[in-house]
């Protein structure tokens, strides 16, 4: 089903106009809270007050502006913004082509969105698109404008669609040099345990992985022990050394390998085989419960957020 339009406008490249518009890519399930008083459990309420004649507004009320001094703010309206002189107004401008392998993933942020051909007539030009970036497996880097700012895009085939993800300019990515721990020497045998350990990990698909969101679950758990009156379930026990305590490296791995390859179904008395490495290359330069005062069991269930389920 068709979500809610956030943009619309054309996507250019060269001479090519193609309609469209953007609509989310994903959802949040986060569960929500809201704020109350801890002493009777009411509800706390923020109202916009006018700091000049103390009216309390609406959001019809309630504009724009930029404080360019200290008690000198100019008025922007929203028709100051449609008009900027700016070519990706109401344009995803695509400026280059480059590999996919080429992105690096720091640079890619948090939002996506699907472009959907806007009418009839994008029909053709959004087909072409999508199957020349698939052809030729490349993304091509766009600009574009949404909310208030300038965005450098990301627009690559997903499937029978065009996906946009927003990305982050240049400045905004940090060097993690500073944050590198300091060299240590490692041996053959402990890179060969830890490929091993790789490989058994590996699929091929990401899909292919049931992961849960654990710590959303466990929230709902206590949401609803709360609304029941009742304490929530114990935990499951975790494996593994507690935080900070040494272990024996080799030793971790391959019992990590053993356990791996197990899970996976394979029968070779959980020792992992040790390769000669290769000599190195030198370097070259949903909402929670409302709060009731006598929940019964059945309704409290029933206002309590649903669980995450499990991803095949």
């Amino acid at each position: 089903m068709p979500g809610r339009t956030l943009w619309s406008g054309a996507i250019s490249f060269g001479l090519v106009t193609l309609p469209c518009k953007l609509e989310q890519a994903v959802e949040s399930h986060s569960v929500s809270f809201r704020q109350i008083h801890v002493e009777d459990g009411g509800r706390i309420r923020y109202r916009k007050v006018c700091e000049l004649d103390g009216e309390e507004l609406t959001e019809a009320d309630i504009g724009k502006g930029y404080e360019i001094a200290k008690d000198q703010v100019i008025p922007i309206t929203d028709q100051d913004l449609a008009e900027m002189p700016l070519p990706t107004a109401k344009a995803i401008e695509i400026v280059s082509f480059v590999p996919w392998e080429s992105i690096d993933p720091r640079h890619i942020g948090e939002s996506s969105y699907y472009v959907t051909a806007d009418g009839q007539v994008a029909a053709k030009p959004y087909t072409l698109l999508r199957q020349a970036l698939g052809r030729n497996e490349k993304v091509a880097v766009a600009k574009f404008a949404l909310r208030g700012r300038e965005r450098l895009g990301l627009l690559r085939p997903y499937g029978d669609a065009l996906l946009l993800h927003a990305m982050r300019w240049d400045d905004e990515v940090r060097d993690p040099g500073e944050l590198a721990p300091d060299e240590v020497e490692l041996t053959d045998k402990e890179l060969a345990e830890a490929m091993a350990l790789m490989e058994a990990l590996s699929v091929d698909r990401l899909d292919e992985l049931e992961l849960t969101d654990q710590y959303r679950d466990a929230l709902v758990e206590v949401i609803e022990a709360k609304a029941e009156h009742r304490a929530p379930s114990a935990p499951e026990g975790t494996e593994g050394a507690p935080a900070g305590q040494v272990v024996d490296l080799m030793a971790a791995l391959e019992e990590s390998v053993a356990k791996a390859r197990e899970a996976r179904g394979e029968t070779d008395g959980g020792r992992a085989t040790v390769h000669e490495m290769p000599k190195p290359k030198k370097a070259a330069a949903k909402k929670a419960p409302a709060k009731k005062t006598a929940a019964k069991k059945t309704a409290a269930k029933k206002a309590a957020p649903s669980r995450r389920r499990k991803s095949a």
